[in-house]
C-alpha cells in the first residue's frame, strides 16, 4: 500500500507539472469544505492548474494590448485624440489629458468619478488564496493569537492598485463606492452648484485619523492585476499539498478513506431505502449517529460501533421486507423476550456509546476467541444482538426471524450494479495502523 500510494503521488506530480486537469475531480470549484481534506487538496490542484492556464491567457491579452496601443502613438495628435475621445480604454484626467485605462474589466452601473465625471471601471482584481479545512483553521488561530490582519491588507491594497490602474484620476471616495457601498453616504446635488454630479460622504470609521484604507491609498500604486505581485503562488500551493500527501501518516490517510466511504455507503444506501416509515425512522437514527460520532476527533476510537452501525444498514438495504416483517413482529412481542435473546448474545456486541450505551474498550479487546467464533458461524446472532433490548434506539426490535446472510461474496453486499465499500478490510488496515 505504501508503494502504491507513492506511486499515486508521483502521478499527481506529473499532471500537476503538465498542467493538466486531475479526471474526476471539478476542474475550477474552490475546495469543498463538506468534503475531506484529501479531497479538498485535490480541488485546489485542479484550481491552481485552471488559474495558470487564465493567467497565461490575460498575460497575452494584455501584452498584445499594449503592443496595439504603443503602435496608435506613432500616430498624430489629432488622429490619437479622436481615436481616444471613442474608446473606452481611455479616461480624462482634471487636467483634460487622456490617460489609458489598464486591466478594465468592465462598466460599473450608474457611477461615475467624483472629481473628473468620467465613468467608473470595475477593475479584473486578482484571486483570492485557496484554502482548505486546515489552512482556514490555522489561519484564523493567527489572527486570533496576534491580531495580524496581513493577508487582508495585501488583497485590498491589490484591490486598490488594479482600481487605480483602471479609473485613472479616481480618488478614494470612488474607490470606496465601487467597493464598500455601506461606507458611503449620498446626499442630493445643492441647487447652489451648477453640477449634475451627486455628492456625498465617508463614514465615521474611513474618515477617522490614522484609518488603514487611506493609508493604504496613499502608498497604492496604479497597477492592472496582471502586473502584480501574485497573492497566491499556484506552483508553490500544489507542490506543498504535493509535499503533504507524501509523508502523511498511513492512520490518517486510512481515516479520511474511511469517513468518505462510510459517507458514500449511507448515501447510497438512502437512494435505495423502500419507502416504509419504520424502515427510515430506523435509518436516520443509525444516520444521526454516525455523523454525531464522525464530527467528534475521537471517532476512531469507535470503530467498531461504526461498523456494526454500517452492517445494520447493509441489511435494511439487502432485505427490507425481512426487516419490517421483524420490526412489526417486535411491537407485537413481549420485552422480556427481547430482553432474554439480547442478554444471550451480549458477549458478541458490546453496548455502544452515545446513544447505544458504553461500555469499557479494554473488556472489548479481551472477548474471548470462542464467542467470535461462534458469532462468525451465525451472522444472525451478531446482527441480533446489535438491536439490544436495553438500547434506547431499539428496545423495539425482535431478533429473530433474521435469515442469515451469505458469506459468499466477502462481505460486499450488491444493491443495483452498486458495491458498498467492504469497511471490514479498512477497520483491519486501520487497527494494524
Amino acid at each position: 500500500m505504501a508503494l502504491f500510494w507513492c506511486r499515486v503521488v508521483t502521478e499527481l506530480r506529473n499532471f500537476g507539472f503538465e498542467g493538466r486537469h486531475l479526471p474526476g475531480i471539478p476542474v475550477d470549484e474552490t475546495p469543498d469544505l463538506n468534503s475531506c481534506l484529501l479531497y479538498q487538496q485535490l480541488q485546489v490542484i485542479n484550481c491552481c492548474i485552471s488559474r495558470k492556464r487564465r493567467h497565461s491567457v490575460a498575460t497575452e491579452s494584455f501584452d498584445s494590448e499594449m503592443e496595439e496601443v504603443s503602435s496608435n502613438v506613432e500616430e498624430s495628435d489629432a488622429a490619437i485624440g479622436k481615436v481616444a475621445a471613442s474608446c473606452a480604454l481611455y479616461a480624462r484626467i482634471s487636467t483634460g489629458e487622456l490617460v489609458l485605462r489598464l486591466g478594465a474589466d468592465q462598466l460599473a452601473e450608474n457611477m461615475t468619478m467624483l472629481e473628473t465625471g468620467e465613468p467608473i471601471y470595475s477593475p479584473i482584481t486578482q484571486e483570492g488564496p485557496l484554502l482548505t479545512e486546515d489552512l482556514i483553521k490555522e489561519t484564523e488561530e493567527l489572527v486570533l493569537r496576534t491580531g495580524s490582519v496581513g493577508a487582508g491588507c495585501s488583497q485590498l491594497l491589490s484591490d486598490m492598485q488594479a482600481f487605480k490602474a483602471a479609473n485613472p484620476g479616481c480618488i478614494l471616495e470612488d474607490f470606496v463606492r465601487w467597493i464598500s457601498p455601506p461606507d458611503w453616504t449620498e446626499t442630493e446635488p445643492s441647487d447652489e452648484v451648477n453640477s449634475s454630479i451627486t455628492r456625498g460622504q465617508l463614514s465615521c470609521r474611513m474618515k477617522k485619523e490614522g484609518n488603514l484604507w487611506r493609508e493604504l491609498w496613499d502608498t497604492a500604486k496604479p497597477i492592472p492585476a496582471i502586473k502584480q505581485t501574485p497573492l497566491f503562488d499556484e506552483d508553490l500551493a500544489v507542490e506543498g499539498i504535493l509535499n503533504f500527501l507524501e509523508e502523511i501518516p498511513t492512520s490518517e490517510l486510512f481515516q479520511q478513506l474511511f469517513v468518505s466511504l462510510l459517507s458514500l455507503g449511507f448515501t447510497l444506501a438512502e437512494e435505495k431505502l423502500p419507502a416504509d416509515e419504520n424502515l427510515s425512522k430506523l435509518f436516520y437514527e443509525c444516520k444521526d449517529y454516525v455523523v454525531s460520532t464522525c464530527q467528534k476527533s475521537v471517532w476512531n476510537d469507535k470503530m467498531d460501533d461504526l461498523c456494526q452501525v454500517y452492517e445494520t444498514v447493509e441489511k435494511m438495504v439487502a432485505t427490507p421486507e425481512e426487516v419490517i416483517k421483524t420490526i412489526k413482529q417486535a411491537e407485537e412481542t413481549p420485552a422480556i423476550e427481547n430482553v432474554n435473546a439480547s442478554s444471550e448474545l451480549k458477549h458478541r456486541f458490546k453496548k455502544l456509546s452515545l446513544n447505544f450505551g458504553s461500555k469499557d474498550k479494554q473488556q472489548q479487546k479481551k472477548s474471548p476467541p470462542k464467542d467470535r467464533k461462534d458469532s462468525d458461524e451465525n451472522p444472525s446472532r451478531s446482527f441480533a444482538s446489535f438491536f439490544d433490548s436495553k438500547s434506547s434506539l431499539f428496545s423495539k426490535i425482535s431478533t429473530k426471524n433474521f435469515p442469515p446472510p451469505s458469506l459468499d461474496e466477502s462481505d460486499w453486499t450488491l444493491v443495483d450494479r452498486t458495491i458498498l465499500p467492504p469497511l471490514c478490510i479498512l477497520r483491519c488496515l486501520l487497527s494494524r495502523a
